[in-house]
């Protein structure tokens, strides 16, 4: 069984990834909040920023199982 999923700009400005059949009210799998400097910067790119930083953090989960399945021992990234 496989779920579609949607990228979508909420009314208050947030870009959510949620499941797309659904309509309940219920908390996104993800959700990006930008600053208003950012927004203003991105102007009508915010969605399109908002997707590729979904596709680059599913990218990284990709690698991350498929290394994992492949007995290659993982050391979590550090963050500066």
């Amino acid at each position: 069984m496989s779920t579609l999923l949607e990228i979508t700009e909420l009314a208050n400005g947030d870009v959510v990834l949620r499941e797309a059949d659904s309509e309940k009210e219920g908390e996104p799998l993800v959700r990006i909040r930008f600053s208003h400097e950012v927004r203003d910067m991105l102007g009508r790119d915010v969605v399109s920023v908002a997707e590729a930083m979904i596709d680059a953090a599913t990218e990284f989960l990709e690698d991350d199982v498929a290394a994992v399945e492949e007995g290659e021992a993982q050391t979590p990234p550090t963050v500066h």
